[in-house]
């Protein structure tokens, strides 16, 4: 097996890591939590130290080979790049954002916190494996904890939307099994490179056609479901808003800032790389599918009165923007000029990804504040003025809404501007049809703002207590981050746009 230089396989440290956390905090018992959020700043600390080292030509570096099951194309092949680190990154930070906001876990705590370690270690699994077989595990297991996390400590309604959601997700993952299944069967790897390598050059569609028939575009759409249903893309979206409203905040957020980047992932990794060919004969309607889930999840998000549906579609509205660049690039480049907006627009992708991973928690960290401090509340109108008694907590949420309404000089800003910036010249149409979008989503932050935060304090919140020095210093670093990246986004997009020329480079559309 090759790894690091000093031949420490990282990346399988980084995923085993939670698994032994996990295993511990089951036992632990009120310690969960403790031993918790130390096993997640390790895991912080190690994806941090993988982000430091991948390789400056884009490539896919720190790889990790070993034979597994040669005669079933089966290998243990791990590797990371641009896009991967940042999602080990991204995931490192939600979950450590998760566990501090879930100070209040009174009931089979070990349990809780085990779960939330293990759907950790799916999501770092996921990101770095290299070789269908086990990234699809990675894929499934995920499920597993996310799925008694709503069900256990979830809302009124949790029963139904924990079954939703996995039923969901399970059937998007036959369609991806069943499409991977036939590539094995023409071609005999399972091995991401290695496919990507046969599809640039059309020797994947001429393998599959000569064992299989011409099957290559139902493969591509049933790859694409399985990814529809995870991000997810109108109408496969119907599961997201009762999970998140049912799931415990601290779990909405997991599922917000890290488990939809899995299904913009897979497209990036595997849909594009594959399929690209096959994407690019039904762009047109992917296009009118993507502006659909931009613009209809802003509108249904307008008509929520409870905060965490309003954010729900708000965060189906945010990546909607992602497969809209993802299927406006699905073009064959005829000149730099169309190249470059190409490349804008995966840049813009990338840095969505994270910033909305990190704004989109936030804010269900803030919802859950709000419902600790007012026993369970979260109505739109069940609140007004609290920017009197709570200023710092208004100020701080403040930061956080205005990323998600993009405002210059916060984070949300810059993926959002590189991802139309890009889309403007390949797609003109679905752009400006799109803008729409962000014309309700900034009504309906401002609403919020406006209903939560403004106007006479009624008499029974004159008392809302403010943040405490504690809560403060926990936000403080996230808030920090939305700035930071706002003001300096080069921190990210230099070390990611060697990727995506490499990415580029290799996608035959």
């Amino acid at each position: 097996m090759s790894a690091m230089s000093n031949g420490i396989p990282i990346l399988t440290l980084l995923t085993a890591l939670p698994v032994v956390g996990a295993m511990v905090a089951l036992w632990s018992g009120r310690h969960a939590r403790g031993i918790a959020m130390i096993t997640a700043l390790i895991a912080l600390g190690l994806a941090l130290m993988v982000w430091m080292r991948i390789p400056t030509d884009g490539s896919i570096g720190l790889l990790e080979r070993a034979a597994w099951a040669p005669s079933l194309g089966i290998e243990y092949h791990l590797g990371v790049d641009g896009l991967v680190a940042l999602m080990l990154v991204l995931s490192a930070v939600v979950t450590l954002m998760s566990l501090d906001a879930a100070h209040r876990v009174h009931r089979q705590p070990g349990l809780y916190f085990a779960l939330v370690l293990l759907l950790e270690a799916g999501l770092f699994g996921t990101f770095t494996a290299l070789n269908f077989y086990h990234w699809f595990l990675y894929w499934e297991l995920s499920l597993i904890p996310a799925f008694f996390l709503i069900k256990l400590w979830g809302g009124p309604k949790r029963g139904r939307a924990a079954t939703q959601f996995f039923v969901y997700t399970m059937a998007g993952s036959v369609g991806l099994l069943l499409a991977f299944l036939a590539v094995f069967l023409a071609t005999g790897s399972m091995d991401f490179t290695h496919l990507s390598l046969l599809a640039s050059t059309g020797e994947l569609e001429q393998a599959v056609t000569a064992h299989l028939g011409p099957v290559m575009m139902w493969l591509a759409v049933g790859v694409l479901a399985g990814f529809a249903v995870k991000v997810p893309l109108m109408p496969f979206h119907t599961w997201l808003p009762a999970a998140y409203s049912e799931a415990p905040s601290p779990v909405t957020m997991l599922l917000t800032g890290t488990m939809s980047k899995m299904g913009v992932y897979g497209l990036l990794r595997i849909a594009l790389p594959l399929f690209g060919h096959e994407i690019a004969q039904i762009r047109t309607p992917l296009l009118v599918l993507a502006v659909a889930t931009v613009v209809m999840g802003a509108w249904a998000a307008a008509a929520q009165k409870d905060l965490k549906r309003v954010f729900a579609y708000s965060s189906v509205n945010h990546l909607g923007y992602c497969q809209l660049a993802i299927f406006a690039m699905a073009v064959p480049a005829t000149g730099a000029a169309m190249q470059a907006s190409q490349a804008a627009a995966l840049n813009g992708v990338i840095l969505q990804m994270f910033n909305h991973g990190i704004t989109a928690a936030a804010l269900f960290w803030f919802i859950a504040m709000i419902q600790q401090r007012s026993d369970g509340l979260r109505g739109i109108d069940d609140f007004g003025g609290l920017r009197k008694p709570a200023p710092v907590f208004a100020g701080l949420m403040g930061f956080a809404l205005f990323s998600s309404l993009g405002l210059p000089g916060l984070n949300g800003f810059v993926g959002e501007f590189l991802i139309f910036r890009g889309v403007f010249p390949l797609a003109w149409v679905a752009a400006i049809v799109s803008v729409f979008g962000l014309l309700v989503t900034a009504a309906v932050i401002l609403t919020v703002i406006q209903k939560v935060f403004t106007g006479p304090v009624p008499e029974r919140w004159a008392t809302f207590p403010d943040l405490h020095h504690g809560e403060v210093l926990a936000m403080a670093p996230v808030i920090g981050l939305m700035i930071l990246i706002g003001l300096m986004p080069q921190l990210i997009v230099d070390s990611v746009n060697p990727t995506v020329v490499n990415l580029l480079a290799h996608w035959r559309f």
